[in-house]
């Protein structure tokens, strides 16, 4: 299934979306209304290679909670960012089995080079 995972009060997100102009076959999940299911986390990190590669270290709880100072495993990526969606590096685009994962100007292009060849 073609999907993308989202917050819809973020105005990255939301650009992000409009600038990849997605087929009506995409699936949007707004991640703060409709919360990640451990299933979708385990098909996302199998897609990315690691939960690390979907967590995000930019999320103000990162910062708070001074993770930056601890010694996190995938077990602990895996369980912050299903406590909390903040830790999801959004926005998470699977299409066709291939993962896109954040907002940086390379993967927002790799993302539209899949979608619109």
């Amino acid at each position: 299934m073609n999907k993308i995972y989202y917050l819809k009060t973020c105005n990255t997100c939301t650009r992000i979306i409009k600038e990849l102009n997605l087929p009506s076959d995409v699936v949007l999940q707004d991640i703060k209304s409709e919360p990640i299911t451990v299933k979708q986390l385990d098909d996302m990190a199998k897609l990315a290679g690691s939960y690390e590669a979907l967590f995000s270290k930019r999320a103000k709880l990162y910062k708070e909670m001074d993770l930056k100072n601890q010694e996190l495993t995938e077990k602990d990526y895996k369980h912050y960012i299903l406590e909390h969606y903040t830790f999801l590096s959004r926005p998470v685009l699977i299409y066709n089995n291939s993962i896109f994962i954040g907002n940086s100007k390379k993967v927002t292009a790799l993302a539209k080079e899949a979608i619109h060849g």
